[in-house]
């Protein structure tokens, strides 16, 4: 497999459910998907009701995350489930990272997943492991139907042409299934900022990737 260029494909537009195309438009509302923080969009499919004790540290990941009514933050729901959804015109989930571990199941589409391993040593030069790959049906091209990341990791991904040989850039969007575990909650939950970023990849890498990064 080539190497993964880490150029957008497509510019993200209006922030509106009604700026998309009539067949995306189709999906979402078929779905009841709803806009993400994280950009795309997503439905919870399942949260699983056994609670188990849990295993992360009490403090928030974040302060600034919303919290689900009636949490209890000493137990965590064994396992959750969305589907996510991103579009021609919302192309991009920005870095951010889970405490629990997540395991992603494609469904639609072709698309780019970026990984900084912050869990990890520094690399021997300095800065953190940076894994990128493509997600899509060509298998025997070495793109993936389904890929894990570990707690501790960030993430950020972007949208490909359905046919990366058509020289065209249409897309029906990249429609996947994530199962956190144990459940996800906003306060498992944090960005990457501009700053900490730079920190972790160095200046080059920052430059490179500075477009998945969210702006606050």
């Amino acid at each position: 497999m080539s190497a993964v260029v880490l150029k957008p494909s497509f510019r993200p537009g209006l922030p509106e459910i009604s700026s998309e195309p009539p067949a995306t438009q189709s999906v979402i509302h078929a779905l009841s998907l709803q806009p993400h923080i994280e950009g795309g969009y997503f439905v919870e499919t399942d949260r699983d009701p056994l609670l188990v004790p849990s295993p992360f540290p009490p403090i928030p990941a974040s302060s600034l995350m919303p919290q689900r009514p009636g949490f209890d933050p000493a137990h965590r729901n064994a396992s959750t489930s969305i589907f996510y959804y991103v579009t021609p015109q919302s192309p991009q989930g920005s870095f951010h990272r889970n405490r629990g571990r997540t395991v992603h199941t494609l469904h639609r589409g072709r698309g780019v997943y970026v990984l900084i391993h912050a869990d990890e040593p520094d690399l021997p030069g300095g800065g953190k492991r940076i894994e990128s790959f493509v997600v899509g049906h060509d298998v025997a091209k070495g793109e993936k139907l389904q890929w894990i990341v570990e707690g501790g990791k960030y993430k950020a991904s972007f949208l490909l042409p359905d046919d990366s040989g058509a020289g065209e850039n249409v897309s029906g969007g990249l429609l996947i299934s994530e199962t956190v575990v144990p459940g996800f909650e906003f306060c498992d939950h944090d960005f990457l900022d501009a700053e900490g970023f730079c920190v972790l990849v160095g200046a080059e890498k920052a430059d490179e990737l500075a477009w998945l990064v969210r702006e606050v």
